[in-house]
């Protein structure tokens, strides 16, 4: 297992203007950009750090939600809260920083790419979240979601509805049938499993979804077919 070079002076310059913050800790950006892969559990990685930036993230999103959108139901709330705080969004933020220029990781996570890659740097925005929260408070974590999260909020994807409730009710009404979802294989180390998950309807070709979990496989297993069969569109590039 590899040890991660501590961030230089330039690099925490550069993340800073990034993120809109200057950190009175600046050792805590260590950690928070530090994979499970880079170094001993002794010397700490961002596992617990995301623990914390995905409840930070929760509230902020939902009180941006809660004031931006004051007719919403319940429901639809909901429905905007999970797409705008799911891995898929997180790691589009991370992309939009640049934050893998400065993730630091082992040897063999350094060679996943795409799918594999995108729940990493997922995890890296909510842990960086949580730094912010640690250093500066709520009104700091805040002002950096509301940097990157408000338009996003507005986006016409951002108020989809979960794919699987989705799927379930278009093909009870298409085909009077219920999707069911198969787990094929699971692998992966224990830090970064990856479960492959194909969904059924019958009269339908399946579809196959790759994530971390067996429910986000099966997410984005749904997510698939709804678009395959134009029930969806896709993601524009914007958002």
């Amino acid at each position: 297992m590899s040890k991660a070079k501590p961030l230089q002076t330039d690099e925490i310059a550069r993340l800073e203007a990034l993120i809109g913050y200057e950190f009175k800790e600046k050792a805590r950006l260590d950690r928070a950009l530090t994979h499970a892969s880079a170094r001993s559990a002794k010397a700490g990685n961002y596992e617990r750090l995301e623990f914390l930036g995905d409840r930070v993230l929760g509230l902020c999103v939902a009180e941006l939600l809660f004031s931006t959108f004051r007719n919403a139901t319940e429901g639809e709330l909901s429905v905007r809260l999970n797409q705008l705080v799911s891995a898929d969004s997180c790691a589009a933020i991370a992309d939009e920083m640049g934050l893998h220029l400065f993730i630091r990781t082992g040897s063999d996570v350094k060679k996943l790419t795409g799918k594999a890659m995108l729940n990493v740097r997922a995890d890296v925005v909510e842990s960086l979240i949580a730094t912010i929260y640690l250093d500066g408070g709520l009104e700091a974590a805040r002002s950096f979601i509301l940097k990157y999260w408000q338009s996003r909020a507005n986006g016409a994807d951002a108020g989809r509805r979960d794919a699987k409730t989705e799927l379930q009710e278009w093909a009870h009404a298409k085909f009077a049938a219920t999707p069911n979802y198969r787990v094929d294989d699971r692998s992966g180390p224990d830090h970064d499993p990856r479960f492959t998950v194909t969904v059924e309807i019958p009269g339908v070709a399946p579809e196959t979804g790759v994530d971390r979990s067996k429910r986000a496989a099966e997410q984005v297993a749904a997510t698939k077919l709804l678009e395959r069969e134009g029930v969806w569109q896709k993601p524009s590039a914007a958002n």
